[in-house]
């Protein structure tokens, strides 16, 4: 179906393949002089120009210098049960890589930001916190090939959200007709089969039944394997997240320093973090205090007012849902634009 936030007959652009098999859409015209870049990583099941308000800042770029790419990752789509953020950000880095060497043979030098939404807010974070290259070898992964990341001149997370309170909200609430104690008891089983099959299994992924997963809002179509699960989830929070557990409000200040205060030490970033919390969330349970919660962040990434790592103004966008889609948006997603603009001029 067609979307009313993308303009009929589409925007003009390049199609780019950064690696044999994966791709980049930069949106530009042969026309513009657009020396700077903006790479947008999408959330779980996003692909390819699949968020809606990517239009919105699209359309406020083209009178600037700065031209946005979106790309699919290996995990794009119905593909992110299987994925990583290693291997996500591994991806990004090579597509990083590819549109920095495209631009300066095309104009010199030019500045890149990495923006994410939901869980590209989580590829950002691990991007600028983890050591470079990842040190990692997944038994589950064996083909993985790490990759060194260049610093980047800016970032932007945008629905930086728990994929692990967004569940506790479902046991709380039920979905799809359920109720809480009816989705906790699928939980339940789903747990102890991922569970079972980490236990037995480390050399490969196990895909858990989708008559179960689909039972609690993940979707029907999609397989999620018992790792991924178990990061997402991570029932071992918060005294020892999994990987993907970045954002829920109740880890600790110093698990809090081992993530957003390692930024500044790791040196990928050279200006500052931007974070843009969409302020009606439906993924956010109504226990979590949003601005707390913010507050908490800046301190993390600032060591207490020691660095200057958290842009001022980041926000929660008023009346934002998760991804800016629903018919009421138009102001949100207004907000939105104008705070991306205003940290790409000062980037």
């Amino acid at each position: 179906m067609y979307s009313q936030f993308w303009p009929k007959g589409g925007l003009p652009g390049l199609l780019h393949h950064y690696t044999e098999t994966l791709t980049t859409f930069e949106y530009t015209s042969a026309a513009a002089r657009q020396p700077h870049s903006i790479l947008f990583v999408g959330g779980l099941g996003d692909g390819l120009a699949t968020t809606s308000y990517m239009a919105d800042v699209v359309r406020a770029l083209q009178k600037t210098e700065w031209s946005l790419f979106s790309l699919n990752l290996t995990s794009s789509y119905q593909s992110w049960g299987l994925g990583h953020l290693d291997r996500d950000t591994d991806e990004i880095a090579q597509c990083i890589r590819y549109i920095k060497d495209y631009k300066t043979e095309k104009y010199g030098n030019g500045k890149i930001v990495l923006m994410g939404h939901s869980t590209g807010s989580q590829c950002v974070m691990h991007y600028l916190y983890r050591p470079n290259p990842h040190t990692s070898v997944p038994a589950f992964d064996p083909w993985l090939e790490h990759v060194k990341r260049l610093p980047l001149d800016g970032a932007i997370m945008q629905a930086p959200v728990s994929d692990r309170e967004a569940i506790l909200w479902v046991l709380k609430m039920g979905i799809g007709g359920k109720t809480g104690s009816e989705c906790r008891e699928v939980y339940e089983k789903v747990e102890a089969l991922a569970k079972e099959a980490i236990k037995h299994d480390k050399k490969y992924d196990t895909i858990l039944p989708i008559s179960l997963t689909s039972q609690i809002g993940y979707p029907g179509n999609t397989p999620l394997s018992a790792r991924r699960f178990l990061s997402l989830v991570s029932p071992d929070s918060p005294q020892s997240p999994g990987e993907d557990d970045l954002f829920s409000s109740d880890l600790s200040d110093e698990q809090l320093g081992k993530t957003f205060g390692m930024i500044k030490q790791h040196g990928l970033l050279k200006h500052k973090l931007m974070v843009l919390y969409s302020g009606a969330d439906q993924s956010v349970p109504d226990w979590v205090d949003k601005e707390k919660l913010l507050a908490r962040w800046k301190n993390a990434a600032n060591h207490n007012g020691e660095d200057q790592v958290w842009d001022q103004e980041s926000a929660i966008i008023p009346n934002a849902s998760h991804a800016l889609s629903n018919d009421d948006q138009a102001e949100p997603r207004k907000f939105l634009v104008e705070k991306v603009l205003g940290y790409l001029q000062k980037v």
